[in-house]
């Protein structure tokens, strides 16, 4: 007998004893010392503050003797790097003008007339589980979910850089997206770059741009994916697959905020937050000097690690609710939803299966099932062969991921059977505890331990332990 797709059987359990993630947010204090904005004072977390009268600069000063663009503060790893700009005035530091110098802490420097003290700071940020279960595209209602949009809601206001982790099909666009519709650059480009699937000979041209007759087969002049993004985000997906060669090109341009085109003398200013995407382990790559050390460094300001979809089964439901609303084909002629629910056994295979392919492939069954299905609900003769065999795991075999070490392959074939067992022990009995405990000749309080092991509760179990 179906249900409706209402909510899902699993749910997360909440743990009172929860530690809150820590997240450090550097920032930079300037202080106007004297003259006619003597007093005010700026708090900025951007990597590089211009200085300068007109309008957009990130401190506006007014004063005749500051050029349009007079000056600049740059992070350079842990330090701050200030700049002139060729000011008409010049930029000063203790009496002596300077083109660049390294700025330590409660330094004044002067641009034109304006003495301004230069303070260090930062911000550190207690990071709890979001209520939300949803956060632009991404959809979660487990922990590790609501984890990360603790996080997105924290720093997607901000301009820190970010680099994400996780496998393919985990949904890191998504995440991308979501950080940029969050921010205040929503209303400006969001620009996809992925590294992985451009030619080596063509990835610095569609990195900064290139101009006419710069290479063979550059008939007019092209801008980069940086300048396709200036005021709004950049998204560099596969960041693990970029050429060695070009990655302290890559580096300059996050460090000096311009970018030079293919065959160009000059250069122009960009103001681009940029946020990278991989599903290789860096860290591993930086130690086999396949990437550079200062280059991660300076793109995982902050770093997500997306889970796989197998770490979390209490968001497959919602996720499937969300799908069959935005699968274009199922839709009656009227608008409603043709196919509007699964059947129980689906909704255990769905939640049993170790996905692989993640959400991506979550999406790909869904959609293949509603083209299959001859009524509003889907039934496993609606799924592909590999979720098609028998509920249980003797019969159709639980799944054996042959990519992974011997002891890591076994402890995941355990949790599964583990949690098929349980499912359908339970379900056998009512969802009686005391009376799927004698059935199974084990201790009523193990089916409770096991419940809690797996971070899982069913609606509707009776006579359960909660100490």
């Amino acid at each position: 007998m179906s249900e409706p797709l209402g909510p899902s059987r699993v749910t997360q359990i909440s743990r009172l004893d929860y530690q809150p993630r820590e997240l450090q947010i550097r920032k930079v204090r300037l202080v106007i010392e004297d003259g006619p904005q003597k007093g005010e004072e700026w708090v900025l977390e951007k990597d590089l503050i211009r200085l300068g009268t007109k309008e957009d600069n990130d401190l506006v000063l007014q004063d005749k003797t500051v050029s349009r663009y007079h000056a600049e503060l740059l992070r350079d790893n842990q330090d701050m790097l200030l700049r002139d700009l060729e000011s008409t005035n010049g930029t000063y530091l203790d009496s002596h003008r300077v083109r660049e110098v390294y700025l330590k802490p409660n330094t004044v420097f002067r641009v034109g007339a304006t003495p301004i003290r230069f303070e260090p700071t930062s911000e550190q940020l207690q990071i709890y589980p979001s209520r939300h279960e949803q956060m632009g595209d991404l959809i979660g209602r487990s922990l590790k979910m609501r984890e990360i949009f603790g996080v997105l809601e924290k720093i997607a206001p901000t301009d820190v850089t970010i680099i994400i982790e996780g496998d393919t099909g985990t949904g890191k666009e998504l995440v991308a997206r979501a950080v940029h519709t969050f921010s205040r650059r929503a209303k400006k480009p969001f620009v996809v770059l992925d590294c992985g699937a451009v030619p080596e000979t063509l990835i610095e041209s569609e990195l900064f741009g290139h101009e006419k007759g710069s290479f063979t087969g550059a008939v007019m002049s092209r801008p980069g994916v940086f300048e396709s993004a200036d005021g709004g985000t950049l998204f560099l997906d596969e960041i693990g697959e970029l050429p060695v060669d070009l990655q302290p090109k890559l580096l300059r341009v996050l460090e000096q905020r311009e970018v030079r085109r293919v065959g160009s003398n000059s250069t122009r200013k960009i103001d681009v937050r940029v946020v990278a995407a991989t599903n290789r382990h860096l860290r591993e790559q930086v130690k086999a000097g396949q990437f550079r050390e200062d280059l991660y460094y300076r793109l995982a300001v902050v770093q997500i690690t997306m889970p796989a979809l197998r770490e979390r089964p209490d968001d497959i439901l919602p996720l499937v609710r969300h799908f069959l609303k935005r699968i274009p084909s199922n839709r009656n002629g009227d608008g409603s939803l043709r196919v509007q629910e699964l059947s129980e056994e689906v909704r255990d295979r769905l939640e049993v299966y170790p996905w692989p392919g993640n959400v991506r492939e979550l999406y790909n069954v869904i959609e293949r099932a509603c083209s299959f299905a001859e009524s509003r609900e889907i039934t496993p003769l609606d799924l592909p062969d590999q979720l098609r065999g028998e509920l249980t795991g003797a019969s159709r075999g639980l799944p054996i991921q042959k990519n992974l070490p011997f002891k890591d392959a076994k402890e995941r074939i355990v949790e599964l059977f583990e949690r098929e067992y349980l499912v359908e022990l339970l379900r056998r009995n009512n969802f009686n505890m005391s009376q799927a405990a004698r059935e199974a000749q084990i201790d009523r309080k193990s089916i409770g331990r096991l419940l809690k092991k797996h971070g899982i509760r069913i609606h509707g179990l009776k006579d359960v332990d909660e100490d």
